[in-house]
């Protein structure tokens, strides 16, 4: 997260607070704002001995178990790819799913003696990120010794997890500030704590930081204590499954019960007879009930309703699902794989299907309540497919904001289009109808499939689009982000497209970010040269939306970017690869 507090030196910037913009209709108006950058109090610094410190390198520590089928050790874990033979069947492993290959053969006979032999040489992974490579069974025994035994107490902590990326400001002991550190991962975490332990350096977290909780659940904490707290609560609040299978089989029937009955599962992979469904019945929502009764809603908005039941044997747990209509569903699945937010579910003759808990859906849909939802905030279009063909990025940067009495506006290059829209009611559900000039791909009838208070998703025959809700005037971090962007205008201090570096391409041209959310370029003569729309959101991270004219070298701009660094003066930006590798690099400085 960025923390605008974060230069030794104490300043004080005059900043224009961002204006929701559909409040511009009313009135334009401005506001001074004084950031006040200070060092870190000692309440705030993590240091060697803090108690928060360790707690956060538990937090980030390697866990192991998840391999235990074949090291059992929960303190280390096998770099894959691995190759093994169990009960005389070779297996290479490559991915997680490859342990429930081995644990399907350890499961397929009960009094069998089960053996499974690694081949060397492999590379373990120990608890603190050290790779070692293992020559044979010898070296791998000795390495493993120091492991508790399962189900033991040790120190990691596996029952909460930080949402990557989170920021650090580093301080040296004179309280000086040295840098700011971008954390990606546990174990660029882990190796950062083992600095700040060793005495290295001074740090502060910046905050908001997101944490996620062994059931899915996630929820954000504001500083130290909020951290504190929610890692000590949450430390024992799970079962770590440090047992020495695949998964977690070791529950009861009650257990599984009560997980069922939490909330809505949502489906996400759907085979029947080795023929995969999950085009027909992705995002089906399905709530266990009290007595037994089982209620299904389909992405239209149509309810089924059915019975279910349970119950565990010695090999595992079984879900008995039974409907009329939906004869896909109505078999006694058992449950390959378990965890608070995740079921697996097969059975013999390629049937298989994966649930995720979503607490947010909503089931029993009503007008009002979908009214309600769209009138919350802003929404930006986060996918549009139409046709098959991909229309989102026409739509960067340009929010629609949905009003009472049926009206609907887009905001595009800092002006406003208006237009309309309609709750509609069918027999297979509940459609969204938008009527707004020149946005043909947004006139369909769009059925309402998905439902939660920050997400919409829709279809239309071969067409989809999902709208994610997006709120700036509460999210401290873009308060300061657009705060510094509308404050002076900007230049490309830095464009790389692969290894190709085109900086150059776009020497003496000036940004100017309007508070309306338009971006205009100006070329040295001060000329206009190019038009666009900009939003910075949070999606899993910070993102800046560029929208311009198709005219180079501009048009090439256009993105959704990634937030990598952010400062009063200067904004480093990149384009991932789905892979999480660097395509493209954009660093935007404050002009002089």
């Amino acid at each position: 997260m960025f923390n605008p507090k974060s230069n030794v030196m104490k300043t004080k910037m005059r900043t224009l607070l961002l204006i929701p913009f559909f409040a511009l209709l009313l009135f334009t108006s401005c506001q001074d704002e004084v950031i006040e950058i200070t060092e870190p109090t000692e309440a705030e610094a993590l240091t060697a001995s803090s108690e928060l410190t360790a707690m956060i390198s538990s937090t980030a520590k390697m866990d192991g178990s998840k391999d235990n089928v074949i090291d059992n050790a929960s303190c280390l874990s096998v770099q894959l790819p691995v190759t093994v033979i169990a009960n005389g069947i070779e297996v290479k492993i490559t991915t997680v799913e490859g342990y429930k290959t081995v644990a399907a053969i350890f499961k397929e006979f009960d009094d069998d003696d089960d053996k499974l032999q690694i081949m060397y040489p492999i590379t373990i992974i120990l608890s603190d990120y050290t790779e070692v490579v293992v020559n044979n069974r010898e070296e791998f025994i000795n390495l493993a010794k120091d492991c508790k035994g399962e189900n033991e107490e040790d120190d990691d902590i596996e029952c909460i997890d930080f949402q990557y990326p989170i920021s650090f400001s580093v301080y040296n002991r004179e309280f000086q500030l040295i840098n700011t550190v971008t954390i990606e991962s546990d174990r660029q975490l882990f190796k950062f704590m083992h600095r700040v332990k060793n005495n290295e350096v001074i740090a502060k977290l910046n905050y908001p930081v997101t944490m996620e909780l062994a059931d899915g659940t996630e929820i954000i904490v504001k500083n130290n204590i909020d951290l504190r707290n929610a890692i000590a609560e949450a430390k024992n609040a799970c079962d770590e499954d440090d047992d020495n299978d695949f998964g977690d089989d070791d529950f009861t029937k009650e257990r599984l019960d009560n997980l069922l009955k939490q909330c809505p599962w949502v489906v996400y992979e759907f085979e029947r007879n080795d023929d995969n469904l999950i085009e027909i019945y992705r995002e089906y929502a399905i709530v266990f009930k009290e007595d037994n009764v089982v209620r299904v809603r389909a992405r239209g908005g149509n309810i089924l309703t059915g019975t279910w039941s349970t119950r565990v044997i010695n090999d595992g747990a079984l879900i008995k699902l039974e409907f009329e209509t939906l004869v896909d569903f109505s078999l006694e699945w058992f449950v390959y794989d378990l965890d608070p937010g995740r079921i697996k579910l097969f059975k013999a003759g390629g049937n298989r299907a994966i649930l995720k808990k979503n607490c947010d859906v909503v089931i029993d849909f009503t007008k009002e309540r979908i009214e309600n939802y769209l009138q919350e905030c802003l929404w930006r279009v986060a996918r549009l497919s139409v046709n098959g063909i991909d229309n989102e990025k026409e739509y960067i940067g340009t929010p629609l904001k949905f009003f009472p009495n049926n009206v609907v506006k887009i905001r595009v290059n800092g002006e406003f289009v208006e237009g309309t829209y309609q709750i509609g009611v069918r027999n297979t559900g509940f459609v969204l109808q938008i009527n707004l000039a020149g946005r043909p791909n947004l006139q369909l009838e769009w059925f309402i499939t998905l439902l939660e208070p920050g997400l919409i998703k829709l279809e239309n025959a071969n067409s989809r689009m999902v709208l994610e809700r997006h709120c700036p005037d509460v999210d401290g971090d873009l308060i300061f982000i657009d705060g510094a962007l509308v404050t002076g205008l900007w230049e490309v201090a830095l464009y790389k497209d692969g290894n190709e570096d085109k900086t150059s391409n776009y020497a003496m041209y000036s940004i100017d970010f309007r508070i309306t959310g338009n971006v205009k370029v100006f070329n040295p003569n001060n000329v206009l040269v190019n038009n666009g729309s900009w939003l910075t959101y949070r999606n899993n991270g910070l993102f800046l939306g560029l929208l311009f004219e198709n005219q180079p070298p501009f048009g090439a701009l256009t993105h959704r970017w990634v937030i990598k660094e952010v400062s009063a003066g200067r904004i480093e930006l990149k384009d991932l690869s789905a892979s999480g590798s660097i395509e493209k690099i954009l660093v935007l400085e404050k002009k002089s």
